[in-house]
């Protein structure tokens, strides 16, 4: 039991170490081009323009740094300092034995304790970092409010959804975790149905776009490439945050492109037009569905991994809790699954970075050359005041998108 102790332990400081090792490689390559822009990134932004986007990368940088050794370090209290197995004790006695009901309270108001030591540090994100490279839009009371409510709807879904889960051992006995797979997959598949209809509108307003020139433009753009869309939705993403974005959601009839409020005030028609041709393009190129394949695939090998483990009684027991708990079997495999899937992202964000090539590609072909596209990617990433200049082996661990200059090279060098 000691030994497997001291193996998470050396997982903590293995990603701790990685991550801020990859962010000091990261910041040394920020600073190093600070002074001296390569010329494809002289030709996106003026100076000052990037000397805001390295000044905000840095500060990013620099709290992101902060953030994780203060997650690090409370986790390892939350896992060796015994609090854990104490509360279980505590809340599972409010249940007859054996009762789900407990085991289930037991995983939310732990999930909920684990949340307030990061609420400073959001905050700080919020209304200190992000305000003062004038991206906030948010209020305190919108900023409270929004936690309620995910609080709130983190009780509302998760209760039932692990109910079931939990009760799955009693039902079909050692062929659960098969069943719990097909049974959150399932769900999974319907809120991506019901999430933009159910619990998008709880936090943000969506309208369809309105009537006119632009709307007409990009209807037409959806008849020729193959996606007839009953609407294109606008959500007023303004009122938290400056940034900008486009979004696909939903699968078959059901799906679904947003655009962003601040996204339709920001590009001319023809750049609007360019970016949803490119979300249009993750549609026809069967990324949505790959995506679901892949995330399918890591929850099955997910519970099998839980499943193995409740087996195991040395694994509750070393952590303090009682043997074949699936209770806590499930929290600690949600603690501590990070440690070594974070390994893993480099493999995840290539297929995601060649999406977007692919997605990029299929734009610039709908629009029938690559300026608009392009003029679309440089006025994103100076009104995001995103980094030109990663270290590599940053952005393969942590960037889902190519750099702009990557995607304008390939655009280019595809034509």
């Amino acid at each position: 039991m000691s030994l497997v102790l001291w193996i998470v332990a050396a997982l903590m400081v293995l990603r701790l170490a990685g991550e801020l090792v990859l962010a000091a490689l990261n910041r040394a390559e920020v600073r190093r081009h600070a002074a001296n822009p390569p010329p494809a990134v002289a030709a996106v932004m003026d100076g000052p323009t990037y000397a805001k986007s390295v000044a905000y990368t840095l500060a990013k940088s620099d709290f992101g740094v902060v953030s994780e050794v203060f997650d690090a370090l409370v986790l390892a209290m939350v896992i060796f300092g015994g609090v854990l197995p104490w509360l279980f004790a505590h809340i599972a006695d409010w249940g007859a034995q054996n009762a789900v009901w407990s085991h289930v309270l037991f995983i939310l108001v732990t999930g909920g304790l684990l949340a307030i030591p990061s609420l400073p540090f959001e905050w700080w994100a919020q209304f200190r970092l992000e305000q003062k490279f004038g991206f906030n839009k948010s209020t305190p009371a919108l900023w409270v409010s929004d936690k309620l409510k995910g609080m709130a709807l983190a009780v509302v879904i998760g209760y039932p959804l692990l109910w079931v889960l939990l009760s799955l051992v009693k039902w079909v006995g050692e062929s659960w975790w098969i069943w719990g797979f097909a049974f959150v997959f399932g769900f999974q598949l319907l809120m991506m149905v019901l999430y933009p209809k159910l619990i998008m509108p709880l936090f943000n307003k969506l309208e369809p776009l309105p009537e006119g020139d632009l709307r007409t433009r990009l209807m037409a753009l959806g008849d020729r490439t193959g996606f007839r869309a009953k609407t294109i939705q606008v959500m007023d993403g303004s009122k938290r945050s400056g940034h900008s974005n486009a979004f696909f959601t939903g699968f078959g009839r059901f799906r679904r492109i947003v655009l962003f409020d601040t996204l339709v005030n920001q590009l001319e028609p023809e750049e609007l037009e360019a970016v949803l041709a490119h979300e249009i393009g993750h549609y026809r190129r069967g990324h949505i569905p790959k995506l679901v394949a892949v995330s399918a695939l890591s929850t099955l090998a997910g519970f099998a991994v839980i499943a193995w483990l409740a087996r195991s009684p040395w694994f509750n027991l070393t952590f303090g809790f009682p043997a074949n708990e699936l209770a806590p079997t499930f929290l600690l495999f949600g603690l501590l699954s990070g440690l070594v899937t974070f390994w893993f992202s480099p493999l995840m964000y290539f297929f995601t970075r060649k999406y977007e090539y692919e997605a990029d590609a299929f734009a610039r072909d709908a629009m029938g050359g690559t300026g608009p596209m392009v003029g679309a990617l440089r006025k994103l990433t100076q009104k995001n005041l995103s980094n030109l200049t990663p270290h590599p082996w940053f952005s393969t661990f942590f960037y889902s998108h190519p750099t702009l200059v990557e995607r304008e090279r390939a655009l280019v060098a595809a034509k």
